[in-house]
């Protein structure tokens, strides 16, 4: 579970980034984060995942308070948590099997259960054929499904994705999208922070929408539903 409670955070230079947010995430839902630049989003994946610590206000990730966690407890946080950028962030020269070798390698994850997590996670995302690929020899949509698979590694129970779509054209978005939509049926929290408006509306799903750091709507459907200023 994710929940946010009367959060808020300064940032040095005087920016208010979150004004007083509220917002819970329950086990297995699926939530599009929405609202322009500069409404507090980004912001908000740093405080879930232990970048940034909030001014004030609660926030607990998967049993973990963020206000006051200790620093040898944010990698145990983070194994919670998959994340998906928008610019992929694969290492170049190394094929896609070797990206998700070193990504399980990094968490002390022991060979035989290397081989087994990756075999099942590419078979997921569908690229169980392009094991040996480079980076650079596949396509922009086959490479943000690399990045899918790599966050799913350690079996985390919640994803985060971060303009996952940013860089695809609008049928790999949608193709995108769908294969994080049948992640989430299959129990993981999926938490997509986007600004496209036509592909959220294909789905119908929870909304939330921030505006100057706060929460303005919150509803399932079509984008930017049950707008409470």
């Amino acid at each position: 579970m994710i929940r946010l409670k009367n959060v808020y955070k300064e940032y040095r230079n005087g920016t208010h980034a979150l004004n007083g947010l509220n917002l819970e995430i329950q086990d297995g839902e699926f939530v599009f984060l929405v609202g322009p630049s500069g409404s507090g989003k980004s912001t908000v994946i740093k405080v879930l995942t232990g970048e940034v610590i909030p001014t004030e206000g609660q926030v607990m990730v998967n049993g973990f308070s963020l206000v006051n966690i200790a620093e040898w407890q944010i990698p145990y946080l983070r194994r919670t948590l998959g994340i998906i950028f928008q610019d992929f962030r694969l290492i170049e020269k190394k094929t896609v099997y070797d990206n998700m070798v070193f990504a399980m390698r990094a968490v002390g994850a022991p060979p035989r259960e290397i081989k087994k997590r990756i075999s099942y996670v590419l078979k997921l995302v569908g690229l169980e054929n392009k094991q040996s690929r480079l980076p650079d020899e596949l396509s922009g949509g086959e490479q943000q499904r690399v990045a899918i698979a790599r966050a799913l590694l350690n079996n985390p129970s919640t994803i985060i994705a971060d303009e996952p779509t940013g860089n695809l054209d609008p049928a790999r978005s949608l193709e995108i999208m769908t294969l994080l939509k049948r992640i989430n049926e299959l129990g993981t929290t999926v938490l997509v922070v986007t600004h496209e408006k036509d592909l959220v509306n294909r789905f119908s799903e929870r909304v939330v929408m921030l505006e100057k750091g706060r929460v303005i709507g919150d509803g399932v459907g079509k984008y930017g539903v049950n707008v409470h200023a």
